[in-house]
């Protein structure tokens, strides 16, 4: 498997048209963008079940749900991936949707022959969502080229076992 280095662009402003079309949010105040170069190829769905799993995980809960107010669903279904919910799937794209009393976020997974990217956008529907989402960014933008690589393992390990390993 060959695998690059995770580029990123943070910043609404810096992000191109392209990418900021796929969120669905009315207004985006945070957006950040990471495409990792590799020749793993599976859907965008796959992959975002590669990064996330079903259902969420306890650390996942304690972020999303916890700190974020994110409401996901605890039990996984063919609709959610993590709890998020899935709000359009293609082979190339995948857009998982979740909101809380303050604020809306959208995950976006694109997929092509030799990357994968993982776009993350927020609306702060409230002033507590620049408060909290402030710190947690900057842990976020520090564990998303990990997520990448290790999701790519897991695409090429579910190859040659047959089967979709667990992303736990």
């Amino acid at each position: 498997m060959s695998v690059g280095a995770a580029l990123s662009t943070v910043g609404v402003e810096r992000l191109p048209a392209s990418v900021r079309t796929l969120s669905t949010l009315s207004r985006i105040d945070y957006a950040d963008y990471f495409v990792l170069p590799t020749d793993a190829a599976a859907t965008a769905e796959r992959w975002a079940r590669a990064m996330f799993g079903d259902k969420p995980d306890a650390i996942e809960l304690f972020l999303w749900r916890g700190l974020l107010g994110l409401r996901l669903r605890r039990t996984g279904s063919a609709d959610t991936v993590a709890g998020w919910q899935i709000g359009e799937r293609a082979d190339d794209c995948v857009r998982l949707e979740a909101t809380s009393w303050f604020l809306a976020a959208n995950l976006v997974v694109q997929a092509t022959g030799d990357s994968v990217a993982l776009g993350t956008f927020l609306r702060y529907d409230r002033w507590l969502a620049h408060l909290v989402w402030s710190p947690l960014s900057v842990l976020h933008r520090q564990l998303v080229p990990g997520l990448l690589r290790k999701a790519a393992s897991r695409i090429v390990a579910a190859k040659v076992g047959g089967g979709m390993s667990s992303p736990r």
